[in-house]
């Protein structure tokens, strides 16, 4: 099963949290990022869900990552990043830190590989050719994500630099994965541009990924992509792989749209087609 963006700040998510349960003693269950800002929250999502399920993969949010005036816990960047790992394996939860775990119930054999990889700004406007253009166009256009004031890349001197070291290190470890398995690869933003493409504001795609992991899906022969972040829970299907939004999101977004498909999607075995 899968999840991600449970934001659970908000009094509604938390009562979300406090009421998943797995469906068998067997799930497994993977947290795409953005349980929490707060470090205290991030910790009573992560436990209470580890209790619950056989096995918790997490891959880290944008928002596990923003360092908030009102935390007590005021670590940057890399530093909060590993904080946030060493709560992880306190609980058994495993992180893109830890060695890659193998699914071997229904769908398996499978390598769930969690990856942080973050975003370089490639995902720009067709008529911004720079960074500094693409940023231009969000700050006139009023729609600047928070990452630039509460994402610290420590000691990296950029994001750009942080998510290409990042790459570097995923790549690393994907290679040495056992290549006779097909893998479930799970970021939290998608690995692919196309998912960016329905956003309201496509000044928006820049903090949502990087055009360096689009052939991920099929280098490291993916069986299925899970990822969260744009909080438009949906299945599309990218060169014949299949692709899972798999977002909570926040209680004014459920207020229009619902959440039909309920908190937690079945990742393996592969769900029948929805005839709709």
């Amino acid at each position: 099963m899968a999840t991600s963006d449970l934001h659970v700040a908000h009094p509604e998510n938390r009562r979300i949290v406090e009421e998943m349960r797995p469906g068998s003693g067997d799930d497994w269950l993977i947290v795409a990022g953005d349980v929490a800002e707060l470090v205290k929250d991030f910790d009573w999502a992560m436990r209470t869900l580890s209790e619950r399920f056989a096995k918790v993969v997490w891959a880290p949010g944008n928002h596990e990552l923003w360092t908030p005036p009102k935390d007590p816990v005021t670590l940057r960047g890399e530093r909060r990043y590993r904080h946030l790992v060493e709560i992880c394996r306190d609980l058994g939860v495993l992180t893109p830190e830890d060695s890659y775990a193998v699914w071997e119930g229904p769908g398996g054999p499978v390598t769930i590989a969690p990856l942080f990889l973050l975003y370089d700004y490639s995902f720009r406007t067709p008529t911004a050719a720079t960074r500094e253009e693409a940023l231009a166009q969000a700050y006139e256009a009023g729609v600047v994500c928070t990452d630039e004031v509460l994402l610290h890349p420590d000691p990296y001197p950029s994001r750009q630099a942080w998510c290409h070291a990042r790459l570097a290190e995923s790549e690393r470890r994907l290679a040495g994965r056992d290549p006779a398995l097909p893998t479930v690869l799970v970021n939290h933003y998608p690995l692919v541009r196309e998912p960016t493409r329905v956003l309201f504001h496509p000044e928006l795609a820049q903090w949502c990924g990087t055009e360096r992991t689009a052939d991920w899906h099929l280098r490291h022969n993916a069986a299925a992509v899970v990822y969260g972040h744009l909080h438009i829970p949906r299945t599309t299907w990218h060169d014949g792989v299949r692709f899972e939004e798999v977002s909570v999101g926040y209680p004014r977004e459920r207020s229009r749209r619902g959440l039909s498909r309920g908190p937690l999607r079945q990742i393996l075995p592969e769900l029948p087609a929805d005839p709709r």
